[in-house]
């Protein structure tokens, strides 16, 4: 029986050609060897399982190749070559930083340089996980990797790149790796499925190398683990079982049903999803990714950022066009907020099913506001509600009834003054002159000047006219501003219509610290008719200002004197610290019994 090697390493890549998704980087490696431009030191960084140590061995074969091939590989077939892939090559060494961090190793391995190549052009040094060496590693790293002998060649691989020293960074030429993307990878599981004379569905190599996350040993790893599973046929539902993934159909089939508002299906689904043992986390992720790929699918220049199969993709296709826009952005939504308060909830399967509801009733909420609006809305005392318009229109300034136009000869107009700025409705445009009216003046009728034909308009600015608007808005808004009523009233009518009004706050269920304030403080008079509220924070300053326009009205109304006012102030409080040490607490006593320091100075005392 023979040994069972592993995918990962059975078909790891020999020769830069063979690299799977990183071809900028074994592009480069290339024509530096071809180009006898090769750095002293190269930092592989990258996520796990992209090919940073397969590209490393490579690179270190290539370049102690003695036949190199036309295109930049070895040629596979040298004693530099067969010596590198028996594993026992004298020119190419190895040290893994992650159990060999220390000083010692590293001067171990300076020493080691010092030794010139056997047989060979250069000596090469690969440090795995290079991260892992401890601080004094590194710097006794530092000068041999920026002079080292003509021969050495160092090659560091790492997964995390921010750990190293900047100082090692800048010795070093850095290559990124990328994660290998969806479609590389499945060609990739295909080619050995082959070799191996496995049967597969596409839809179920996908799959995993969705799952791998762009790293291919790991979708190697799987690869033989579903092989295995299947006795040689990945299929998508063998694939879907193994690796505890959701499919696609539930995906589908709740969109529909959430598409269709039907509630009760959507439950029954996402129950039977739970009763197969998924986790609800899985589910609203999967679930957004799901709204996603439709959204993504609606658009033809975006189409190719779907990572599944053509037979996948053709479905996504098809519903994407039953989905609008704004149901996908809103159904996206609602799933990220129950993504990001699953894990805190206690009770979490009524968060995803709280979310279903919601998305199952999108389309109606989206229906009723589409629909068109009746073109006047009634208030309940049946006035229309009024709106300040603060735009400057032709309606806000007189205008006369006839305004005659020269149409002969062009009008041209006097530059506007600093501070003014001209109005952008046309309808506005007349050949007269506006003048500012001040406050206790009308404002002057337009007078036009029909005989010139040069008119000069002056306009007041937007500042002083929407200033005015607002006012006058504020007038129509509270009407008891405007009233001319004074009547005298008495101390307690007024004490007494304060109660009441607390009491009215507590019964609405206003906040506590509202009421408290009505019922615990008692406004002082400042005059007749100003009162002032001292307050012990800003909380209760601010809540008392929230509440102040209905109170002045409740007050006004009721006694009716138009002129009472009632303010709120921050009643500021010191306060005394008391006595903590020896020293503080002799004084406090000495200030109400003078005799003591008579008594320390006679007997001289002194504090512990």
């Amino acid at each position: 029986m023979d040994n069972f090697i592993v995918s990962a390493r059975k078909y790891r890549p020999a020769t830069f050609e063979t690299v799977v998704g990183q071809q900028h980087i074994t592009n480069t490696l290339k024509n530096a060897i071809k180009n006898n431009q090769l750095a002293q030191a190269f930092l592989f960084c990258g996520p796990r399982g992209v090919g940073k140590t397969t590209c490393a061995r490579i690179l270190a074969k290539t370049i102690n190749c003695t036949n190199l091939q036309p295109n930049g590989e070895a040629c596979g077939e040298c004693d530099s070559c067969r010596a590198f892939q028996n594993g026992n090559s004298f020119n190419v060494h190895e040290l893994d930083a992650a159990s060999n961090n220390s000083v010692d190793d590293i001067r171990s391995l300076i020493d080691q340089v010092r030794i010139p190549p056997q047989a060979a052009r250069y000596k090469v040094y690969i440090i795995d996980e290079v991260h892992m060496l401890s601080q004094a590693a590194f710097n006794a790293f530092l000068k041999t990797l920026e002079e080292p002998p003509n021969y050495a060649i160092f090659i560091l691989a790492t997964t995390e790149k921010h750990k190293i020293l900047p100082t090692i960074l800048s010795r070093c030429q850095i290559f990124d790796f990328n994660r290998i993307n969806v479609e590389d990878m499945a060609g990739h599981l295909a080619n050995i499925a082959q070799k191996e004379s496995i049967t597969y569905e596409p839809d179920g190599l996908h799959i995993i190398a969705q799952k791998a996350d762009g790293g291919l040993r790991d979708a190697l790893s799987m690869f033989d683990q579903i092989v295995s599973f299947s006795a040689g046929n990945v299929t998508y539902r063998s694939v879907i079982d193994n690796l505890n993934i959701l499919d696609y159909d539930y995906y589908f089939n709740i969109t529909d049903k959430l598409l269709g508002e039907d509630s009760a299906q959507t439950l029954l689904l996402f129950d039977e999803i739970l009763s197969k043992g998924f986790d609800g986390a899985h589910f609203i992720s999967g679930l957004s990714e799901h709204f996603r790929n439709l959204l993504v699918g609606k658009d033809a220049s975006t189409i190719k950022l779907l990572e599944v199969s053509e037979s996948i993709k053709v479905r996504y296709l098809q519903q994407s066009q039953a989905a609008s826009v704004s149901f996908l952005l809103s159904a996206m939504n609602i799933a990220n907020q129950c993504d990001i308060s699953y894990k805190q909830s206690k009770n979490q399967r009524l968060q995803v099913e709280l979310a279903l509801l919601k998305m199952s009733h999108l389309q109606s909420v989206f229906n009723i506001a589409s629909a068109p609006l009746p073109e006047q809305v009634t208030a309940p005392n049946g006035e229309l509600k009024k709106k300040l318009d603060t735009t400057v229109t032709a309606a806000s300034v007189p205008v006369p009834d006839e305004v005659p136009v020269m149409r002969d000869a062009p009008i041209t107009y006097n530059k506007i003054p600093t501070g003014k700025s001209p109005s952008t409705d046309n309808k506005s445009v007349a050949v007269a002159e506006l003048t500012e009216a001040s406050p206790t003046e009308k404002p002057k009728p337009f007078v036009a000047n029909v005989h010139s034909t040069t008119t000069s308009v002056k306009i007041p600015s937007l500042k002083d006219l929407t200033k005015k608007l607002e006012e006058a808005a504020l007038e129509e808004e509270d009407p008891y501003l405007k009233g001319d009523d004074k009547q005298p009233f008495t101390i307690d009518e007024f004490l007494q219509l304060w109660t009441n009004h607390g009491a009215k706050l507590k019964a609405e269920g206003k906040p506590a610290t509202l009421y408290t304030i009505f019922t615990s403080i008692t406004p002082l008079v400042l005059s007749p008719e100003n009162f002032e509220v001292l307050v012990s924070n800003k909380i209760q300053e601010m809540a008392f200002r929230d509440e102040r326009p209905y109170l002045l009205n409740f007050l006004r109304t009721t006694l009716k004197n138009f002129s009472i006012e009632v303010n709120a102030r921050v009643e500021e409080t010191t306060t005394v610290r008391k006595p903590y040490t020896a020293a503080e607490k002799f004084q406090y006593m000495a200030a109400k019994n003078p005799q003591l320091i008579d008594l320390k100075n006679r007997f001289n005392l002194e504090f512990d």
